[in-house]
């Protein structure tokens, strides 16, 4: 009799015991999460819960979840896109993308810059960053939103209208890499003054020794993205082992561990944070809410690069004189810097009147070039007559590769060819932009325009903005 009851016993303690019966389960995670590992172990002691991870960057991860059990990713915005967002959800911790800096790029940059100042300065050739690739992971998206929603300044989710190349370009002409791990690239090398990632990376590399001096966490003042996180259930049949992970995840000690060891910011509030992770982020930007515009968005960071060549054909005729030339300068000197002409690209100017007057090519390299370019535009050598298809034709000689020509005039055509001459011998591979002054003929310059792919726009340095936005590549 004792025996049975030693038995049932052992039989009634084992049935009621608190320990949870193991299950192993596949979970598809954000490349960053790596160094959740020894987090994982212990959740795998408190649970019974095994998570075998497969790592892929968020964007890339967030294509198709088909085959795993949990997905822990930094957002299910890119999910949400698609319409294949999980039903359950839970944010675990958060972390935003901002910047780290060296401290002797940092005044470069000023104490708290936008991104816009960021762009600004990568475009002069005076910020070199690194970055994750775009196409597969969210921090690398969140810096191309980023600058662009800066840029639209509506202070609204961005719209595929709102996504203008020609400020990325800008941005991204100071890119010196994007690869999968930034963080790892960046801490090999030497010639980048800093990196755009997730707050938590930043300062695990300031806190693993591997720099020879830590980075300064930018956190742009104009907003961030915000990554939460969340853990999903993917296969509803493991419903109780999630509950349990996220219950176990969500704990003030679980909490603590993760802020100690991952340096993300905890959700549950109750846990005190490190003094590093107390930094006002400020104001969240808003993600898109459309598939369109990260379409857009890659579209333009895949055609950034050197090469690109834009040439300026400027009317120095004699009826110039006076207000009409302190628009054009006015209108061009609004082009000098953020999302106007940046390092790498090719401007070409072209000054006519009756003939060709002046021609002065560049590849910018930094402000001195743009300043070399103001002076050519400074002149007051005017002169009569108004040879505009002559001096377009002439331009149009001058493209190498890629090219756009933005022509500004304010009369009509009284010397060298008709233009009907000038569209007899075939146009269309370069697009021409013309903004019109005073009295240019409307038709004349809509016809050259359309011929060619580009668009008529009216004098104004709004209007010459948006030109210059479309011959970028935007159109």
């Amino acid at each position: 009799m004792r025996v049975l009851a030693a038995i049932l016993l052992l039989l009634l303690t084992a049935c009621t015991s608190s320990t949870p019966e193991p299950v192993r389960l596949k979970m598809l995670a954000s490349t960053e999460l790596a160094d959740l590992g020894p987090v994982l172990a212990e959740l795998k002691k408190a649970t019974g819960v095994e998570l075998a991870v497969e790592h892929r960057g968020t964007v890339e991860a967030s294509r198709s979840l088909a085959g795993f059990d949990l997905a822990w990713l930094s957002t299910t915005r890119f999910l949400r896109l698609r319409g294949a967002e999980p039903e359950l959800a839970s944010s675990v911790m958060t972390s935003p993308v901002v910047l780290g800096v060296k401290r002797g790029s940092r005044a470069v940059l000023g104490e708290r810059p936008t991104w816009a100042d960021v762009a600004d300065r990568a475009a002069l050739g005076q910020f070199r960053y690194g970055m994750a690739d775009p196409r597969v992971s969210g921090g690398g998206m969140a810096a191309l939103i980023g600058v662009a929603t800066a840029a639209a300044g509506t202070g609204a989710p961005l719209r595929p209208e709102d996504v203008s190349c020609d400020r990325l370009q800008g941005f991204l002409a100071g890119r010196v890499f994007d690869v999968p791990d930034p963080v790892d690239e960046f801490a090999r090398r030497s010639d980048v003054d800093g990196l755009v990632a997730h707050e938590s990376e930043l300062l695990s590399l300031n806190a693993s020794g591997r720099l020879a001096e830590p980075l300064e966490i930018v956190y742009p003042r104009d907003g961030i993205v915000l990554s939460d996180y969340p853990l999903m259930l993917v296969e509803p049949a493991h419903r109780a082992a999630y509950d349990r992970v996220v219950e176990w995840l969500r704990s003030p000690d679980a909490q603590r561990m993760i802020a100690e060891r991952t340096w993300r910011r905890p959700v549950e509030p109750s846990v005190v944070r490190n003094e590093k992770l107390r930094a006002d982020l400020g104001t969240a930007l808003y993600f898109p809410d459309s598939q369109e515009v990260i379409d857009r968005l890659l579209l333009f960071h895949d055609r950034a690069g050197e090469g690109r060549q834009v040439i300026f054909v400027l009317d120095y005729s004699t009826s110039m004189r006076g207000p009409r030339l302190a628009g054009l300068r006015e209108a061009f000197a609004s082009l000098n810097g953020f999302d106007r002409f940046y390092v790498g690209e090719t401007v070409t100017i072209v000054r006519f009147a009756g003939t060709v007057l002046e021609e002065r090519s560049v590849t910018v390299r930094g402000k001195q070039d743009l300043d070399a370019l103001l002076a050519v535009v400074a002149s007051d050598d005017l002169r009569d007559n108004t040879a505009i298809w002559a001096a377009l034709d002439h331009a149009l000689g001058l493209a190498r590769g890629e090219t756009a020509v933005v022509l500004m005039t304010d009369g009509e055509n009284n010397a060298g060819p008709s233009v009907n001459e000038f569209l007899r011998v075939g146009r269309g591979e370069v697009p021409v932009f013309p903004i019109r002054f005073g009295e240019a003929s409307t038709a004349e310059l809509d016809r050259v325009a359309q011929a060619s792919g580009g668009r008529l726009v009216e004098a104004g340095a709004k209007s010459l903005l948006e030109a210059v936005r479309e011959i970028r590549g935007c159109r």
